[in-house]
């Protein structure tokens, strides 16, 4: 059956249409970025690339191209036992690699023999990420952006994750970039992903959102811990109606407490990350702030950390940079309670509702 060789916008605008979407790139290129729901089935491994990258400098391609192409068999067909003994004939894969050369070519060469409908992006990875940052700017530019704003510890992500939950449409960029976007935002455990895999994951979110309707989204700064929100989202967002969320201090540190509750539980860890406010603040402060921590105080650094950094940067940024600050719907929590999470959400819901 011959080999459909298909563009990757036009791949990408039906992917629910194959049975499975295979990366045949090695595994740190797939875990750097993939095609969103891709599955690896590596035609070299890491170690293999580099064994017949040696060998094509030492000996040159022709002994270089004979040990990989017995790597690559073997490798097809331990992929073909693995996942294909018990797959139909109508089964439709759609493949690529780094540019839609060799390795997936192998790959669709075989699969294509045994009967299977296959397709091959034209210009594998490389073309689909060229894709990704192509329609990135056109996917924003339609949208109605409503910016859920307010400083540190407000309950701005509870917020946004209640409209989830009410059906509206929602953009969650420290859920994508797995960071909650301040220098105590690291989530222990959690690494972040690249910037390349980011803005794939961003692009697969802005697919899927409806531009008749709002979407509620955070006031981020350009970074988010260690990636960077592309400058179309940022200029849309800048420019977007703005939501902007009070709560009491007292309401706002239990509410930080909790979701900090890895830095209460290890003082060692919330003085590593204090350490990096020294040049904005001084070691005076900062080690007084550590010693306060290891004494089981983290709810009063907590209470300065807002008051002397986070909340006056915060408010300066925002006026700053977002046009419509100045004018935005002011939204009260009563407290951080789940109720009054719940019920923030509904407020903002109802003051955007169509008159």
């Amino acid at each position: 059956m011959p080999i459909n060789i298909i563009a990757a916008s036009d791949a990408l605008a039906q992917l629910d249409q194959y049975d499975r979407i295979i990366d045949a790139r090695s595994p740190s290129e797939y875990a750097l970025d993939a095609i969103p729901g891709a599955d690896n089935w590596p035609s070299l491994d890491d170690e293999q690339r580099i064994t017949i990258g040696t060998l094509y400098k030492q000996t040159g391609g022709f002994e270089a191209k004979k040990a990989g192409a017995v790597l690559v068999a073997r490798n097809i067909a331990a992929h073909v036992e693995q996942h294909l003994l018990d797959a139909p004939r109508g089964w439709q894969p759609l493949l690529y690699c780094w540019r839609g050369g060799n390795r997936s070519g192998a790959l669709a060469t075989v699969l294509s023999a045994i009967g299977f409908k296959v397709s091959l992006i034209e210009g594998g990875y490389k073309a689909f990420r060229a894709t990704v940052m192509s329609q990135t700017p056109e996917l924003v530019k339609p949208l109605q952006l409503r910016v859920v704003a307010g400083p540190t510890g407000v309950g701005k992500t509870h917020v946004l994750h209640a409209l989830a939950r009410m059906g509206a449409q929602v953009i969650d960029l420290e859920g994508i970039a797995k960071h909650r976007s301040s220098v105590l935002g690291i989530i222990p455990g959690t690494p972040q992903p690249s910037q390349k895999a980011f803005e794939t994951q961003l692009w697969q979110a802005l697919r899927q959102l409806d531009s008749t309707r709002p979407v509620y989204i955070e006031s981020e700064s350009k970074r988010v811990g260690n990636v960077t929100v592309p400058e179309s989202l940022i200029t849309a967002m800048r420019a977007s109606p703005c939501h902007l969320l009070s709560m009491d201090d007292a309401s706002r540190v239990r509410l930080l407490m909790r979701d900090y509750d890895f830095f209460v539980n290890d003082s060692a860890l919330f003085g590593e990350r204090l350490d990096t406010l020294v040049a904005l603040l001084g070691h005076a402060t900062i080690n007084e702030w550590k010693a306060l921590a290891q004494d089981g105080n983290s709810a009063q650094v907590v209470a300065q950390l807002l008051g002397s950094h986070y909340d006056p940067k915060y408010f300066e940024s925002m006026a700053r940079n977002f046009a419509r600050y100045s004018s935005a719907n002011a939204v009260h929590l009563r407290d951080d309670t789940p109720a009054s999470i719940e019920a923030a959400a509904a407020a903002i819901l109802h003051a955007d509702a169509p008159l």
